[in-house]
């Protein structure tokens, strides 16, 4: 029996940071000199150079802000919809970050496995509410989702953002699903 490493990291292969074009790699190159490596999702979707492009584009317009949610919070928004949408790609990559930033050794696995039961501070229970909610049962969003998030002091502005993030981690997590993505080995240790 083959271990995990075993696997290839994309049914659909992938391309290296050298094989990409001028300008994904001036992009990428401050990622990967600042982690030490080429997270797999950027080398798989480096096939496909426009898509990752316009991946890149939303991923930085949501994922980078300073207003709003808190670097954390984003990630935590992310965590809480990858679990629930059973991506080990996005749960493992995105909860190594989020304990970086959280300073919260725990919080990315008590999410991941358990979003709606864990302990959370209210505030991150709203955002974690919301974004299950929304990845989950969208059609049944409304005004008492919105009311709820509002009197756990989100701002409507934190409100979209989460929406938006929870959007677009429901289509990375698909494509993590199609490519059957495999988390590089480096994200397991992080934050640890």
């Amino acid at each position: 029996m083959g271990t995990e490493t075993d696997r290839p990291v994309s049914r659909f292969g992938t391309v290296e940071l050298e094989d990409l074009p001028d300008d994904l790699r001036a992009r990428l190159a401050p990622v990967v000199e600042r982690s030490g490596f080429m997270p797999n999702i950027f080398r798989a979707l480096g096939q496909r150079p426009d898509e990752l492009r316009a991946f890149l584009d939303y991923h930085d317009a949501l994922m980078t802000s300073d207003e709003g949610l808190s670097k954390a919070e984003r990630e935590l928004v992310v965590v809480a919809t990858s679990g629930m949408n059973d991506c080990p790609y996005c749960v493992v990559a995105h909860g190594a970050i989020l304990r970086i930033r959280s300073k919260e050794p725990h919080l990315a696995d008590y999410v991941a496995v358990n979003p709606r039961g864990c302990e959370l501070a209210p505030r991150q229970r709203a955002i974690v509410d919301l974004a299950l909610k929304l990845s989950q049962e969208p059609a049944s969003f409304g005004e008492v989702d919105l009311r709820a998030a509002r009197d756990a002091g989100l701002t409507d502005d934190e409100i979209w953002d989460v929406g938006s993030i929870t959007a677009l981690f429901a289509a990375s997590n698909r494509l993590a699903h199609l490519f059957a993505l495999r988390p590089n080995d480096e994200f397991f240790s992080m934050g640890r």
